[in-house]
């Protein structure tokens, strides 16, 4: 391909990619409004496309519907599937939502302290201004050995979520 043909195809591809975020965005703000009017049927139809295409703020708001049952029934595990989704892709409130998770165990067999503190410390590192108290008060149920556990998962999860922090 031609050095001007290459360089008009990655600026369609750039604009287009522009697009895509600002409809993405467009969908989320439309399901906000949508769920602080209480139309929560409608606000998860709004997320849907967004989600599907791995928005983690539009999954992060469809785990809170699964969480709470706001037009959707209550699934503890389905919030924390949608949860867990967008942890992955380092949306801190999200992070802060699984460490709940495994801290009290909803929606999985036990409470699992070391996931708890790790998610926690990610949401922290993320700029989630919550997280530092989430974990005080989860270091207090925990032993030395499971702090060292969770540090070397958190140094393990750090340079994939947050490679510049």
């Amino acid at each position: 391909m031609k050095p001007a043909v290459c360089a008009i195809s990655r600026g369609v591809a750039l604009s287009m990619g522009i697009l895509v975020s600002f409809s993405a965005h467009a969908e989320i703000e439309e399901a906000r409004d949508l769920m602080e009017s209480g139309h929560f049927t409608e606000a998860r139809e709004a997320l849907w496309p967004a989600a599907r295409s791995g928005n983690a703020e539009a999954e992060e708001l469809i785990g809170v519907m699964y969480a709470l049952g706001l037009g959707v029934e209550r699934d503890s595990v389905r919030a924390m599937e949608w949860y867990l989704r967008a942890a992955m892709k380092g949306h801190p409130g999200a992070q802060s939502g699984v460490g709940w998770y495994y801290e009290l165990g909803i929606g999985l067999p036990s409470p699992d302290l070391v996931r708890a503190y790790m998610w926690y410390a990610l949401s922290a590192i993320g700029g989630d201004p919550d997280a530092a108290i989430s974990l005080e008060e989860v270091v207090k149920k925990m032993s030395e050995e499971q702090i060292k556990h969770a540090q070397v998962l958190i140094d393990d999860y750090r340079v994939w979520l947050y490679p510049f922090r």
